[in-house]
Protein backbone atom coordinates (compact mmCIF):
# COMPACT_ATOMS: atom_id res chain seq x y z
CA UNK A 1 0.00 0.00 0.00
CA UNK A 2 0.98 3.65 -0.86
CA UNK A 3 0.93 6.81 1.28
CA UNK A 4 -0.14 9.93 -0.06
CA UNK A 5 0.20 13.86 1.83
CA UNK A 6 -3.05 14.60 4.16
CA UNK A 7 -4.02 17.75 2.06
CA UNK A 8 -3.51 16.09 -0.74
CA UNK A 9 -5.25 12.89 0.25
CA UNK A 10 -8.06 14.87 1.35
CA UNK A 11 -8.64 16.56 -1.90
CA UNK A 12 -8.21 12.73 -3.45
CA UNK A 13 -10.67 11.81 -1.27
CA UNK A 14 -13.29 14.10 -1.73
CA UNK A 15 -13.08 14.39 -5.13
CA UNK A 16 -13.24 10.50 -5.49
CA UNK A 17 -16.21 9.90 -3.29
CA UNK A 18 -18.05 12.41 -5.18
CA UNK A 19 -17.25 10.99 -8.38
CA UNK A 20 -18.29 7.25 -6.80
CA UNK A 21 -21.65 8.55 -6.69
CA UNK A 22 -22.19 10.16 -9.98
CA UNK A 23 -22.01 9.97 -13.68
CA UNK A 24 -20.08 11.84 -15.92
CA UNK A 25 -19.27 15.00 -14.47
CA UNK A 26 -16.97 18.60 -15.41
CA UNK A 27 -14.53 20.03 -13.21
CA UNK A 28 -17.14 22.36 -12.58
CA UNK A 29 -19.03 19.46 -11.12
CA UNK A 30 -15.83 18.73 -8.84
CA UNK A 31 -15.76 23.09 -7.51
CA UNK A 32 -19.32 22.77 -7.11
CA UNK A 33 -19.63 19.62 -4.75
CA UNK A 34 -16.32 19.98 -3.52
CA UNK A 35 -15.22 23.40 -3.30
CA UNK A 36 -11.88 23.09 -4.55
CA UNK A 37 -10.12 25.84 -6.57
CA UNK A 38 -10.27 25.09 -10.81
CA UNK A 39 -6.58 24.43 -10.80
CA UNK A 40 -6.86 21.89 -8.24
CA UNK A 41 -9.70 20.61 -9.13
CA UNK A 42 -8.54 19.68 -12.44
CA UNK A 43 -5.24 18.83 -10.81
CA UNK A 44 -7.09 16.25 -8.89
CA UNK A 45 -9.03 14.61 -11.72
CA UNK A 46 -6.02 13.88 -13.81
CA UNK A 47 -4.61 12.27 -10.90
CA UNK A 48 -7.37 10.22 -10.06
CA UNK A 49 -7.43 8.99 -14.00
CA UNK A 50 -3.94 8.26 -13.53
CA UNK A 51 -4.61 6.25 -10.92
CA UNK A 52 -6.90 4.19 -12.96
CA UNK A 53 -10.03 5.23 -10.83
CA UNK A 54 -11.48 7.53 -13.09
CA UNK A 55 -11.96 7.58 -17.51
CA UNK A 56 -11.89 10.67 -19.52
CA UNK A 57 -14.88 10.79 -21.76
CA UNK A 58 -16.02 11.97 -25.25
CA UNK A 59 -16.49 15.74 -24.66
CA UNK A 60 -19.67 17.38 -25.19
CA UNK A 61 -19.03 18.26 -28.53
CA UNK A 62 -18.10 14.84 -29.36
CA UNK A 63 -21.96 13.29 -28.34
CA UNK A 64 -23.80 16.28 -29.66
CA UNK A 65 -24.31 18.25 -26.83
CA UNK A 66 -22.31 21.10 -27.04
CA UNK A 67 -21.68 23.89 -29.82
CA UNK A 68 -20.09 26.71 -28.93
CA UNK A 69 -16.91 27.38 -27.82
CA UNK A 70 -14.06 25.42 -26.38
CA UNK A 71 -15.65 21.77 -25.04
CA UNK A 72 -15.17 21.01 -20.88
CA UNK A 73 -13.69 17.95 -20.22
CA UNK A 74 -15.36 15.05 -18.98
CA UNK A 75 -14.72 12.77 -16.86
CA UNK A 76 -16.67 9.21 -14.77
CA UNK A 77 -15.93 7.13 -11.95
CA UNK A 78 -14.67 3.47 -13.65
CA UNK A 79 -17.17 0.63 -11.13
CA UNK A 80 -14.89 -1.90 -13.81
CA UNK A 81 -11.45 -0.70 -12.14
CA UNK A 82 -11.99 -3.61 -9.96
CA UNK A 83 -14.40 -6.00 -8.23
CA UNK A 84 -15.47 -6.58 -4.43
CA UNK A 85 -16.78 -10.14 -3.75
CA UNK A 86 -19.23 -10.53 -0.93
CA UNK A 87 -19.18 -14.35 1.12
CA UNK A 88 -22.51 -14.97 3.47
CA UNK A 89 -20.91 -18.15 5.76
CA UNK A 90 -23.81 -19.70 6.98
CA UNK A 91 -24.58 -22.66 8.51
CA UNK A 92 -25.32 -24.92 6.16
CA UNK A 93 -24.57 -22.66 2.91
CA UNK A 94 -22.09 -20.77 1.68
CA UNK A 95 -22.28 -18.10 -1.25
CA UNK A 96 -19.87 -15.67 -2.62
CA UNK A 97 -20.73 -13.19 -4.97
CA UNK A 98 -18.59 -10.85 -7.20
CA UNK A 99 -19.87 -7.85 -8.05
CA UNK A 100 -18.38 -4.38 -9.35
CA UNK A 101 -17.08 -1.37 -7.25
CA UNK A 102 -21.07 0.13 -7.29
CA UNK A 103 -21.96 -3.03 -6.17
CA UNK A 104 -23.37 -4.37 -9.47
CA UNK A 105 -23.22 -7.91 -9.50
CA UNK A 106 -21.43 -9.75 -11.64
CA UNK A 107 -21.31 -13.34 -10.81
CA UNK A 108 -22.05 -15.82 -7.96
CA UNK A 109 -21.83 -19.04 -6.73
CA UNK A 110 -23.20 -20.94 -3.90
CA UNK A 111 -22.41 -24.12 -2.12
CA UNK A 112 -24.76 -26.02 0.05
CA UNK A 113 -22.51 -28.06 3.51
CA UNK A 114 -23.42 -30.58 6.00
CA UNK A 115 -22.75 -28.61 8.99
CA UNK A 116 -22.89 -31.84 11.14
CA UNK A 117 -19.81 -32.95 9.48
CA UNK A 118 -18.14 -29.00 9.52
CA UNK A 119 -14.45 -28.43 10.35
CA UNK A 120 -12.45 -25.23 10.84
CA UNK A 121 -10.44 -26.45 7.62
CA UNK A 122 -12.98 -27.90 5.56
CA UNK A 123 -14.58 -24.85 6.11
CA UNK A 124 -11.64 -22.83 4.92
CA UNK A 125 -11.22 -24.67 2.00
CA UNK A 126 -15.37 -24.76 0.82
CA UNK A 127 -14.94 -20.61 1.16
CA UNK A 128 -12.25 -20.68 -0.92
CA UNK A 129 -13.47 -22.63 -3.34
CA UNK A 130 -16.68 -20.78 -3.53
CA UNK A 131 -15.55 -17.74 -3.68
CA UNK A 132 -12.96 -18.98 -6.70
CA UNK A 133 -16.09 -20.73 -8.58
CA UNK A 134 -17.55 -17.34 -8.05
CA UNK A 135 -14.77 -15.15 -9.84
CA UNK A 136 -14.43 -17.84 -12.52
CA UNK A 137 -18.67 -17.38 -13.28
CA UNK A 138 -17.60 -13.45 -13.33
CA UNK A 139 -14.85 -14.14 -15.66
CA UNK A 140 -12.52 -12.15 -13.24
CA UNK A 141 -8.97 -13.08 -11.11
CA UNK A 142 -8.07 -12.91 -7.65
CA UNK A 143 -5.80 -10.14 -8.99
CA UNK A 144 -8.87 -7.69 -9.57
CA UNK A 145 -10.21 -7.99 -6.35
CA UNK A 146 -10.28 -4.80 -4.39
CA UNK A 147 -12.07 -5.86 -1.25
CA UNK A 148 -13.63 -8.87 0.03
CA UNK A 149 -16.08 -9.32 3.28
CA UNK A 150 -17.23 -12.20 4.74
CA UNK A 151 -20.52 -12.97 6.97
CA UNK A 152 -20.77 -15.40 9.44
CA UNK A 153 -23.10 -16.58 12.75
CA UNK A 154 -20.55 -16.15 15.15
CA UNK A 155 -19.56 -12.95 17.35
CA UNK A 156 -16.59 -11.19 15.43
CA UNK A 157 -14.19 -8.90 16.81
CA UNK A 158 -12.19 -5.63 15.61
CA UNK A 159 -10.09 -7.51 14.27
CA UNK A 160 -12.10 -10.17 12.17
CA UNK A 161 -11.94 -12.79 14.89
CA UNK A 162 -14.32 -14.37 16.91
CA UNK A 163 -14.38 -15.36 20.68
CA UNK A 164 -13.88 -19.20 21.90
CA UNK A 165 -16.89 -20.50 21.86
CA UNK A 166 -17.84 -23.32 24.69
CA UNK A 167 -18.54 -26.05 22.03
CA UNK A 168 -16.61 -24.67 19.35
CA UNK A 169 -19.08 -23.13 17.02
CA UNK A 170 -18.01 -20.26 16.67
CA UNK A 171 -14.57 -20.79 15.86
CA UNK A 172 -16.05 -23.26 13.31
CA UNK A 173 -18.11 -21.03 11.67
CA UNK A 174 -15.62 -18.82 11.72
CA UNK A 175 -12.04 -20.29 11.37
CA UNK A 176 -10.05 -17.22 10.70
CA UNK A 177 -11.19 -16.15 7.71
CA UNK A 178 -9.61 -12.94 7.82
CA UNK A 179 -6.47 -14.45 7.26
CA UNK A 180 -7.60 -17.07 4.32
CA UNK A 181 -8.17 -14.49 2.46
CA UNK A 182 -6.16 -11.69 3.61
CA UNK A 183 -3.01 -14.08 2.01
CA UNK A 184 -4.18 -12.51 -1.34
CA UNK A 185 -7.15 -10.01 -1.10
CA UNK A 186 -5.78 -6.50 -0.44
CA UNK A 187 -8.91 -5.40 1.90
CA UNK A 188 -10.59 -8.17 3.88
CA UNK A 189 -13.46 -7.59 6.47
CA UNK A 190 -15.35 -10.59 8.19
CA UNK A 191 -18.46 -9.23 9.95
CA UNK A 192 -21.08 -11.04 12.34
CA UNK A 193 -23.86 -12.59 9.54
CA UNK A 194 -26.43 -9.86 11.34
CA UNK A 195 -24.41 -6.87 11.23
CA UNK A 196 -24.28 -7.05 7.59
CA UNK A 197 -28.14 -7.50 7.68
CA UNK A 198 -27.72 -4.41 9.45
CA UNK A 199 -25.59 -2.31 6.56
CA UNK A 200 -27.93 -4.40 3.77
CA UNK A 201 -30.92 -2.36 5.24
CA UNK A 202 -28.69 1.06 6.04
CA UNK A 203 -27.68 0.63 2.27
CA UNK A 204 -30.65 -0.86 0.18
CA UNK A 205 -33.70 -1.38 2.48
CA UNK A 206 -35.69 -0.17 5.10
CA UNK A 207 -33.25 1.45 7.46
CA UNK A 208 -31.76 3.56 4.89
CA UNK A 209 -31.75 7.41 5.97
CA UNK A 210 -32.18 5.91 9.91
CA UNK A 211 -29.75 5.92 12.49
CA UNK A 212 -31.24 3.65 14.94
CA UNK A 213 -32.32 0.48 14.24
CA UNK A 214 -31.92 -2.94 14.53
CA UNK A 215 -31.67 -5.63 11.71
CA UNK A 216 -33.50 -8.96 13.50
CA UNK A 217 -32.37 -12.12 11.49
CA UNK A 218 -35.14 -13.33 12.85
CA UNK A 219 -35.16 -17.19 10.64
CA UNK A 220 -34.50 -20.22 12.58
CA UNK A 221 -32.38 -18.17 15.57
CA UNK A 222 -32.84 -14.30 16.41
CA UNK A 223 -29.81 -12.31 15.63
CA UNK A 224 -29.09 -8.32 15.58
CA UNK A 225 -27.17 -6.21 13.90
CA UNK A 226 -27.67 -2.59 15.87
CA UNK A 227 -27.34 0.80 14.72
CA UNK A 228 -27.00 3.73 17.03
CA UNK A 229 -26.44 7.46 15.92
CA UNK A 230 -25.72 6.10 12.87
CA UNK A 231 -22.85 3.57 13.96
CA UNK A 232 -22.87 -0.25 13.61
CA UNK A 233 -22.21 -1.61 17.46
CA UNK A 234 -19.68 -4.59 18.21
CA UNK A 235 -18.06 -4.74 21.60
CA UNK A 236 -15.01 -5.95 23.14
CA UNK A 237 -15.71 -9.42 21.39
CA UNK A 238 -17.80 -8.75 18.80
CA UNK A 239 -20.90 -9.52 20.89
CA UNK A 240 -23.26 -6.83 20.53
CA UNK A 241 -26.58 -8.11 19.29
CA UNK A 242 -26.04 -11.93 20.53
CA UNK A 243 -29.29 -12.73 22.07
CA UNK A 244 -28.81 -15.54 24.09
CA UNK A 245 -29.91 -13.59 27.29
CA UNK A 246 -33.28 -13.74 25.47
CA UNK A 247 -33.49 -16.67 27.79
CA UNK A 248 -33.99 -14.78 30.58
CA UNK A 249 -36.44 -12.18 29.46
CA UNK A 250 -40.07 -13.89 30.10
CA UNK A 251 -42.41 -13.98 27.36
CA UNK A 252 -39.60 -14.23 24.55
CA UNK A 253 -37.51 -17.38 26.54
CA UNK A 254 -35.20 -17.86 24.23
CA UNK A 255 -33.08 -16.56 20.70
CA UNK A 256 -35.54 -18.88 18.58
CA UNK A 257 -36.34 -17.53 15.42
CA UNK A 258 -39.50 -17.09 14.06
CA UNK A 259 -39.84 -20.29 12.57
CA UNK A 260 -39.61 -22.49 14.68
CA UNK A 261 -41.86 -20.44 17.21
CA UNK A 262 -44.38 -20.38 14.20
CA UNK A 263 -44.18 -24.02 13.72
CA UNK A 264 -44.21 -24.96 18.17
CA UNK A 265 -47.29 -22.94 18.57
CA UNK A 266 -48.93 -24.75 15.58
CA UNK A 267 -48.58 -28.26 16.80
CA UNK A 268 -49.33 -26.66 20.49
CA UNK A 269 -52.73 -25.63 19.19
CA UNK A 270 -52.93 -29.11 16.89
CA UNK A 271 -52.17 -31.39 20.15
CA UNK A 272 -54.62 -29.46 22.40
CA UNK A 273 -57.48 -28.98 20.10
CA UNK A 274 -57.58 -25.26 20.08
CA UNK A 275 -58.09 -24.97 16.40
CA UNK A 276 -61.08 -23.18 14.84
CA UNK A 277 -62.90 -26.55 12.95
CA UNK A 278 -62.78 -24.53 10.10
CA UNK A 279 -58.91 -23.87 10.45
CA UNK A 280 -56.81 -25.46 7.29
CA UNK A 281 -53.99 -26.32 9.84
CA UNK A 282 -55.87 -29.26 11.23
CA UNK A 283 -55.58 -30.76 7.81
CA UNK A 284 -52.23 -30.98 7.97
CA UNK A 285 -49.87 -33.45 9.25
CA UNK A 286 -47.95 -32.25 12.72
CA UNK A 287 -44.60 -33.38 11.36
CA UNK A 288 -44.70 -31.96 8.34
CA UNK A 289 -45.45 -28.21 9.39
CA UNK A 290 -43.42 -25.70 8.17
CA UNK A 291 -43.55 -22.07 9.17
CA UNK A 292 -44.31 -20.82 5.55
CA UNK A 293 -47.44 -22.66 5.89
CA UNK A 294 -48.59 -21.18 8.77
CA UNK A 295 -48.19 -17.56 7.74
CA UNK A 296 -49.09 -18.47 4.08
CA UNK A 297 -52.66 -19.66 5.62
CA UNK A 298 -52.31 -16.65 8.35
CA UNK A 299 -52.12 -13.83 4.91
CA UNK A 300 -55.34 -15.74 3.39
CA UNK A 301 -57.21 -15.07 6.74
CA UNK A 302 -56.94 -18.54 8.41
CA UNK A 303 -58.45 -18.02 11.79
CA UNK A 304 -56.17 -20.54 13.31
CA UNK A 305 -52.91 -20.19 11.84
CA UNK A 306 -54.01 -15.82 12.60
CA UNK A 307 -54.06 -17.05 16.48
CA UNK A 308 -50.40 -18.93 16.05
CA UNK A 309 -49.21 -15.69 14.94
CA UNK A 310 -50.87 -13.70 17.34
CA UNK A 311 -48.75 -16.03 19.79
CA UNK A 312 -45.62 -15.65 17.92
CA UNK A 313 -45.86 -12.12 17.53
CA UNK A 314 -46.13 -11.32 21.40
CA UNK A 315 -42.64 -12.88 21.83
CA UNK A 316 -41.60 -10.48 18.39
CA UNK A 317 -42.94 -7.55 20.56
CA UNK A 318 -41.14 -8.64 23.30
CA UNK A 319 -37.41 -8.29 21.47
CA UNK A 320 -39.02 -4.92 19.82
CA UNK A 321 -39.28 -3.63 23.29
CA UNK A 322 -35.99 -4.80 24.52
CA UNK A 323 -34.33 -3.32 22.26
CA UNK A 324 -36.36 0.22 22.15
CA UNK A 325 -35.58 0.30 26.00
CA UNK A 326 -31.93 -0.70 25.60
CA UNK A 327 -30.93 1.30 22.35
CA UNK A 328 -33.85 3.94 22.42
CA UNK A 329 -34.30 2.48 18.58
CA UNK A 330 -36.48 4.28 15.97
CA UNK A 331 -36.84 1.09 13.95
CA UNK A 332 -36.46 -3.01 13.98
CA UNK A 333 -36.71 -4.37 10.76
CA UNK A 334 -37.62 -8.00 10.50
CA UNK A 335 -35.44 -9.82 8.14
CA UNK A 336 -34.00 -12.60 6.14
CA UNK A 337 -36.27 -15.21 4.05
CA UNK A 338 -38.97 -15.06 7.05
CA UNK A 339 -39.35 -11.45 6.24
CA UNK A 340 -42.01 -12.17 3.34
CA UNK A 341 -44.59 -13.45 4.98
CA UNK A 342 -44.31 -12.08 8.79
CA UNK A 343 -46.70 -9.57 8.01
CA UNK A 344 -49.25 -10.85 10.12
CA UNK A 345 -46.54 -11.69 12.89
CA UNK A 346 -45.54 -8.12 12.64
CA UNK A 347 -49.23 -6.63 12.72
CA UNK A 348 -49.76 -8.95 16.10
CA UNK A 349 -46.43 -7.41 17.68
CA UNK A 350 -47.34 -4.16 17.12
CA UNK A 351 -50.45 -4.42 18.69
CA UNK A 352 -48.82 -6.39 21.61
CA UNK A 353 -46.34 -3.88 22.23
CA UNK A 354 -46.25 -2.93 26.03
CA UNK A 355 -47.87 0.10 26.93
CA UNK A 356 -45.63 0.35 29.91
CA UNK A 357 -42.07 1.26 27.64
CA UNK A 358 -41.01 4.50 28.97
CA UNK A 359 -39.55 5.76 25.76
CA UNK A 360 -41.62 5.32 22.80
CA UNK A 361 -42.26 2.30 20.83
CA UNK A 362 -39.65 1.25 17.39
CA UNK A 363 -41.79 0.83 14.28
CA UNK A 364 -41.65 -2.89 13.27
CA UNK A 365 -41.32 -3.21 9.91
CA UNK A 366 -40.21 -6.19 7.46
CA UNK A 367 -37.35 -6.70 5.09
CA UNK A 368 -37.67 -6.72 1.30
CA UNK A 369 -34.52 -8.10 1.03
CA UNK A 370 -35.18 -11.42 1.10
CA UNK A 371 -33.01 -14.35 2.07
CA UNK A 372 -29.76 -12.78 0.34
CA UNK A 373 -29.61 -9.93 3.03
CA UNK A 374 -25.93 -11.12 4.26
CA UNK A 375 -24.96 -11.78 0.51
CA UNK A 376 -26.31 -8.01 0.06
CA UNK A 377 -24.95 -6.60 3.56
CA UNK A 378 -21.42 -8.25 2.69
CA UNK A 379 -21.09 -6.92 -0.65
CA UNK A 380 -22.20 -3.56 0.32
CA UNK A 381 -19.43 -3.69 3.29
CA UNK A 382 -16.71 -4.37 0.92
CA UNK A 383 -17.61 -1.55 -1.31
CA UNK A 384 -17.32 0.79 1.94
CA UNK A 385 -13.53 -0.90 2.64
CA UNK A 386 -12.49 -0.11 -1.59
CA UNK A 387 -14.50 3.20 -1.09
CA UNK A 388 -12.26 3.77 2.16
CA UNK A 389 -8.95 2.64 1.04
CA UNK A 390 -8.65 2.57 -2.95
CA UNK A 391 -6.48 5.44 -2.72
CA UNK A 392 -3.80 3.50 -0.44
CA UNK A 393 -3.67 0.40 -2.82
CA UNK A 394 -1.16 -1.09 -5.11
CA UNK A 395 -3.50 -1.76 -8.02
CA UNK A 396 -4.84 1.94 -8.00
CA UNK A 397 -1.36 3.65 -6.96
CA UNK A 398 -0.13 6.55 -9.20
CA UNK A 399 2.38 5.59 -12.30
CA UNK A 400 6.24 6.18 -11.74
CA UNK A 401 5.78 8.99 -13.98
CA UNK A 402 3.29 10.90 -13.09
CA UNK A 403 4.12 10.49 -9.25
CA UNK A 404 7.65 12.25 -10.75
CA UNK A 405 5.50 15.19 -11.73
CA UNK A 406 3.32 15.61 -8.76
Amino acid sequence: MTATPSLRRHNLDAVLAAAWDSEAFTASDVIAAVGLTRSTAIDVVDELTARGLLAEMPNARAVGEYSKGRPARRFAFRPDAGVVVGVDAGRGHLTATVADLRGRTIGASRLTVDPELDSPERRRRAAEATVGAALTRARRSRDEVVALCVGVPAPVNRQGRSPVHHDGFWARMNPDFIETFAAWAPLVRVENDATLAAVAERTHGAAAGCDDFVALLAGERFGAGISVDGRLLRGTHGGAGETVAFDRVEGVGSAWGLAPRCVEAARAALASGALPPDSALRAIDPDHLEAKTVLDLAAAGDAGALEVAREVGGALAGVAAIFGSLFDVELVVVSGAIAAGSGPIIEAAIDAIPDSLHLPAPRIVASTLGADIVSIGAVAAAVEAARAHALDLDAFALPEDDRARA
